[in-house]
């Protein structure tokens, strides 16, 4: 299967994390099989917390994954342990609340490695460019509550766009076009609006040409890829401001893409 430049490299594997919360030997036999699989070349990074570096070493058995790891408040020792790990490393996502915690986590994290600042306040966009780093948001979760409303989402990718800061976005996006799904894999688990990733990709780009977060919106929320469609043709273009997505799950988007005939 021919790579498409759209879906490259576009799905960081976060299977350890709700909902589907797999013990760490499942998930790293599931990435190694996705390596290997048709679709390998839409699959990116494994996520993992600084903490079980180790334990992802041991379940591995050898084999290298590129890593995102999931940085602490501790993040002296997450450096530690990233520097102690035999698997290549050169991603750290952190949370920040104010320009001052970002300035003091890029102070100690090296030019090799490129951070990623989880933020919930969008001033904080140009202290993320300023120091030479990219933002991430978290999309979703596991009850209705954890999903952001589609302003806020378009607002974040207007505040990237203005002072040009590629960013990741995590949970919640496991499928392609925004839906109304259960959120967990629980038969009496909730149910709610997701975001489609799809429609994040062409949000981000029509953002970079300088949409207003305002028109944003309605792209964000559009449900069939015949409505996405009428926003842009930017879906058969390469992606290069949206990095990556976080996602608990590959097969789930693998098989969103296969019945929209984009596979």
């Amino acid at each position: 299967m021919a790579p498409l430049p759209l879906l490259e490299s576009l799905i960081d594997y976060a299977g350890l994390f709700p909902p589907a919360a797999l013990p760490m030997p499942k998930a790293v036999e599931n990435y190694a099989r996705y390596r290997e699989s048709p679709e390998a070349w839409m699959l990116a990074k494994f996520v993992v917390p600084a903490s079980r570096l180790d334990e992802i070493e041991e379940s591995a058995a050898g084999a290298q994954f590129p890593l995102s790891v999931l940085g602490s408040a501790d993040l002296a020792a997450d450096l530690e342990r990233i520097s102690r790990s035999r698997s290549p490393i050169d991603t750290i996502e952190l949370k920040a609340s104010n320009a001052a915690q970002i300035e003091s986590a890029m102070r100690l994290i090296p030019a090799s490695i490129t951070a990623y600042f989880e933020v919930s306040d969008l001033s904080l966009s140009p202290s993320i460019a300023a120091a030479g780093a990219r933002a991430k948001i978290r999309t979703g979760g596991i009850t209705p509550e954890a999903f952001p409303d589609a302003a806020f989402v378009a607002q974040f990718l207007a505040a990237c766009a203005k002072v040009d800061v590629a960013f990741k976005a995590t949970a919640g996006l496991h499928h392609a076009l925004r839906c109304f799904r259960p959120l967990t894999y629980s038969a009496d688990g909730p149910s709610g609006w997701m975001f489609g990733f799809l429609n994040v990709i062409l949000a981000a780009e029509l953002a970079r040409d300088g949409k207003p977060a305002a028109e944003l919106e309605p792209v964000l929320v559009a449900e069939t890829i015949g409505k996405l469609r009428l926003f842009g043709e930017k879906l058969g273009e390469n992606r290069g401001f949206l990095i990556s997505l976080g996602s608990c799950s590959f097969e789930e988007p693998v098989a969103d893409l296969i019945a929209l005939n984009l596979l």
